[in-house]
């Protein structure tokens, strides 16, 4: 199969969240199994940030944007250890900005039209550069008006008669929602304005017009995709989501065991495996905890915390916890990210008040997020809602515990400790249900008086380590349903 991926991330060219890994890392295991892969996304600055050689292709391209007619040009790379091309929209007014949709904390007020672009260049990319895609698989908002374009305004042209969509949300709750004389820059004709396609709540929405448009739909977890068919993780959308069910698929990402993987990990102190890991783990965490400025105490547990500081990520009940925890436990605390400036000053004044017990980076560093899975003992992962989730994917590789609510992707990816579930081995973690600091209080205490039975916890450890989460999994899966998907979509089109 010839599979286009349209996406505005990509590692190594432009992150700002799990979107990028999977698009960086699900083409490449995709043409493992012999599928013709390729990437579109646009040229934005950060992509020359990348170790990988971009050149220009010499293919030039004209839009239609409302009015007037929008020229930009394809660049062309291709994704680390593989012969996946990339191929980047080059429209410096759109994309040559310092950040890919917001700067000082406010959206380009021009998001729509520089997405409307995309989508259309996304599409004309499949002729000018004659990929003869059978699939295009879209990802997220930014993506949203290509199924709809595809079934309007490509409906019928060679090389597109055929083409069916994939359209994969990552999190529903980023919807490209925009007034609505943005129809205008579109291109689409007016009666596509309604409550059962591009219409939202008065606004054009491009993430309800991928879920309309598009021929078939999923998510990036089973329980994610359950959730998001009711009210409030549906955000309003879960009347589509329940009317499409039949096309939604869960599908959980995977973890990228090239770069994610402690018996190859250049960023650690010590590699270890499955076998080592109870001799060499101890190591790793005195290291984290001398560069941090801890106390090297191998008997208190550390417990990590890596990523977005906001309440989605379940920080509301983490603040309130750790302020009574360092009060009252010899556990460690280390957390990495960014976030909420409300959380910036709580972490920064409890690190200043107790400083062997809190270590905070108010940055991100892969490099440190590496050292941190190596040396921690517990991440905590209490969120809101998780669409997936990826860092308890790596815990689990390196032999650190995650702690999690069971929502979402956490759900489905982690084993509850329950005494029966430690007494048969099955184990890989602790969740709660309750969204509730006093739930995630207890599942901590129930977590750190397993860590004192150590042959119990290296029973957790090791059971973890051996789980196998990899992309080779989840491309297995995508890729059956893009057959199924092109299968039908021909079905339809020769009956």
């Amino acid at each position: 199969m010839n599979i286009l991926i349209a996406t505005t991330e990509a590692v190594p060219f432009c992150k700002t969240g799990g979107l990028a890994d999977v698009c960086g890392a699900l083409p490449v295991e995709l043409a493992r199994l012999g599928h013709n892969v390729a990437l579109i996304m646009p040229a934005f600055r950060q992509i020359h940030d990348s170790d990988m050689a971009i050149t220009d292709t010499g293919v030039e391209l004209e839009i239609p944007i409302g009015t007037k007619m929008v020229r930009g040009n394809f660049l062309r790379s291709r994704l680390p250890e593989s012969d996946v091309p990339v191929y980047f929209v080059q429209q410096d007014h759109y994309y040559n900005r310092p950040e890919l949709y917001r700067e000082r904390g406010r959206d380009y007020n021009d998001n729509s039209e520089r997405f409307v672009y995309f989508c259309r260049a996304a599409l004309e990319a499949n002729r000018l550069l004659d990929l003869s895609a059978d699939l295009i698989h879209c990802n997220d908002w930014t993506t949203g008006l290509i199924p709809a374009y595809l079934k309007i305004e490509y409906a019928g042209l060679p090389g597109y008669d055929q083409m069916a969509s994939l359209y994969t949300i990552h999190n529903l709750a980023y919807q490209g929602n925009f007034w609505h004389w943005d129809m205008l820059l579109t291109g689409l004709d007016w009666k596509y304005f309604n409550w059962r396609q591009l219409e939202f709540y008065g606004n054009l929405s491009f993430m309800k017009t991928g879920l309309v448009f598009a021929d078939a739909l999923s998510t990036v977890s089973p329980r994610y995709s359950e959730e998001i068919q009711s009210a409030p993780l549906g955000c309003g959308l879960e009347g589509v989501l329940y009317h499409r069910r039949d096309a939604l698929t869960g599908i959980v990402n995977g973890a990228d065991y090239r770069e994610w993987n402690p018996a190859t990990d250049e960023h650690i102190a010590h590699n270890y495996d499955a076998d080592s890991v109870h001799e060499v783990k101890s190591a790793c965490k005195a290291a984290l905890q001398k560069e941090l400025g801890l106390p090297q105490q191998n008997d208190a547990p550390l417990l990590a915390i890596i990523g977005r500081l906001a309440e989605q990520k379940g920080f509301d009940l983490v603040a309130s916890v750790i302020q009574d925890w360092v009060q009252t436990s010899p556990a460690q605390w280390v957390i990495l990210g960014t976030g909420e400036p409300e959380y910036h000053e709580l972490l920064s004044r409890l690190a200043e008040r107790h400083p062997g017990k809190v270590a905070v980076r108010l940055e991100f560093s892969n490099p440190l997020a590496h050292r941190i899975q190596a040396g921690a003992d517990v991440l905590l992962m209490p969120s809101r809602y998780e669409p997936c989730g990826l860092n308890q994917l790596y815990a689990l590789k390196y032999g650190t515990v995650p702690i999690v609510r069971a929502t979402g992707g956490l759900s489905d990816t982690i084993a509850n400790a329950t005494d029966e579930a430690l007494a048969s081995g099955t184990a890989t973690g602790f969740a709660f249900r309750e969204y509730s600091a006093l739930a995630l209080s207890e599942t901590l205490s129930r977590a750190c008086e397993v860590y004192n039975n150590p042959e119990l916890w290296h029973q957790l450890m090791q059971h973890g380590m051996r789980q196998d989460w990899s992309w080779a999994n989840s491309a297995a899966e995508y890729s059956r349903l893009y057959k199924s998907t092109i299968a039908r979509i021909r079905q339809r089109v020769f009956s």
